[in-house]
């Protein structure tokens, strides 16, 4: 179970590469000056094709192909869009990326307008990243300054920049159309697709849209070539991951590790120090809080996309909150349904009113009113959302309460069965991220 640091360069290099001239040192920009000097656009999303980098973000689409989906005739201009609005509970990945690499990021974002022929790209940054933002704001200028952004991209005939823009804390603007909406300066809503960002995205023009670590990814792809990155992990699960891991561990943090190469017993236990002493592993929620939970019975199972699928849950955007023993899997699941009921944004009906009863329900629960038919209920009304809705967040944010109800049902029962629960909450002991 190595740990590489492949995205996390910056470990490297002494823990922090924010000054250019250290980034320079390192190697920064010199994919850059690859592509530049020698690559045609083409060529860089086939590069990403052929690396089989998918969309670190959550829903792990091949960044190469989504870059292929930008047409070449059209007549309005093209745009990269990144997505650091970092908001899934227990995820924190690319706030470290953006405090401690930004040129990083910033030679990622320019590498991907170039491939499109982009002539702009947008930082759309979670509002409460004020440190990062301003860590970002100034190794914008630094790039600027250097020749690396704006006219004549470190003296070719390629025209880019980079405009910072600060959301106001809506965890709805992580979805890609809400987040549109938003540097639009409107309401942070969905759009209805299609027509797809990568047609009609920004100001109606192509757009290409992926988060932090996708983009930071692309430095090392230019510089050591596709088939280097394809031959870590597994055909469909190629490179690395970086891996937010919270909860009940004895060593919480960001870890960068190669996909399939590592189980989720070696995250929790080896990686992240497993448990206090006479505490026993209870459950995760491996790719954030948006997926299915899973127990003891997963505790094997290879950290990739495609045996994350198989165990019955998703790799997500890799943010592993755990449990252990001591804390109530009913309580968590009521916390859970309360966020997502917070964060609806209200367009859609099943979305306003699904979240709000789930979370109602559980709540009676937790207070020793609850029913033995409320746990048909609550699948009942979870499946009257999936699918009726313009974005994903009703259909994941009903997939952490259904799946507890399903794989812990005897703790909901019990809970029920003696007039609520009266272990603690596991998500008031411990940072969850954010």
């Amino acid at each position: 179970m190595p740990q590489v640091n492949v995205i996390y360069r910056q470990r490297e290099a002494g823990g922090s590469l924010t000054d250019l001239s250290d980034y320079r040192r390192a190697g920064g920009y010199e994919s850059l000056r690859k592509v530049l000097t020698e690559m045609d656009r083409d060529e860089v999303v086939y590069a990403c094709v052929r690396s089989g980098l998918r969309g670190r973000g959550g829903a792990g689409f091949p960044m190469g192909r989504k870059a292929s989906f930008i047409p070449k005739d059209s007549v309005l201009p093209a745009y990269v869009v990144c997505n650091a609005d970092e908001s899934e509970p227990g995820t924190f990945k690319d706030r470290e990326l953006m405090e401690t690499n930004p040129f990083q990021l910033l030679e990622g974002i320019t590498l991907a307008g170039y491939a499109i022929g982009a002539v702009r790209g947008y930082i759309y940054i979670r509002g409460e990243y004020e440190h990062q933002a301003r860590i970002l704001d100034a190794a914008i200028e630094q790039a600027r300054t250097a020749g690396f952004l704006g006219r004549g991209v470190a003296g070719s005939q390629f025209d880019f920049d980079i405009t910072l823009y600060r959301g106001a804390g809506a965890y709805i603007c992580g979805e890609e159309t809400a987040l549109l909406e938003s540097l639009e300066g409107k309401r942070g809503q969905p759009r209805l697709k299609p027509p797809f960002p990568a047609v009609a995205g920004l100001y109606a023009s192509p757009t290409l849209i992926n988060n932090v670590e996708t983009l930071s990814t692309l430095p090392a792809i230019v510089e050591h070539g596709p088939d280097w990155y394809a031959a870590m992990g597994t055909e469909k699960s190629t490179g690395t991951k970086l891996f937010s891991i919270s909860g009940h561990v004895m060593r919480p943090g960001n870890y960068e590790i190669v996909l399939h190469d590592t189980t989720l017993r070696e995250l929790i236990y080896d990686i992240a120090g497993g448990f206090r002493p006479g505490r026993e592993f209870a459950a995760a929620w491996v790719g954030g809080s948006s997926v299915n939970v899973l127990g003891p019975e997963a505790l094997d199972t290879p950290l990739d996309y495609e045996s994350m699928a198989e165990a019955g849950s998703s790799l997500g955007s890799a943010g592993c909150i755990v449990m252990d023993d001591s804390g109530s899997i009913v309580r968590a699941t009521l916390r859970l349904a309360h966020f997502y009921r917070h964060e609806s944004c209200g367009k859609c009906t099943p979305c306003r009113e699904g979240p709000l009863w789930l979370e109602r329900i559980l709540q009676r629960i937790v207070d020793g009113e609850g029913r033995m038919e409320d746990l048909e209920l609550i699948e009942s009304l979870a499946a009257r959302m999936v699918g009726r809705v313009l974005c994903a967040l009703a259909d994941t944010g009903v997939l952490p309460v259904v799946s507890a109800v399903r794989r812990f049902r005897d703790d909901f029962v019990r809970a029920i069965e003696n007039g609520g629960d009266p272990r603690p909450e596991p998500m008031m002991e411990v940072a969850v991220g954010g």
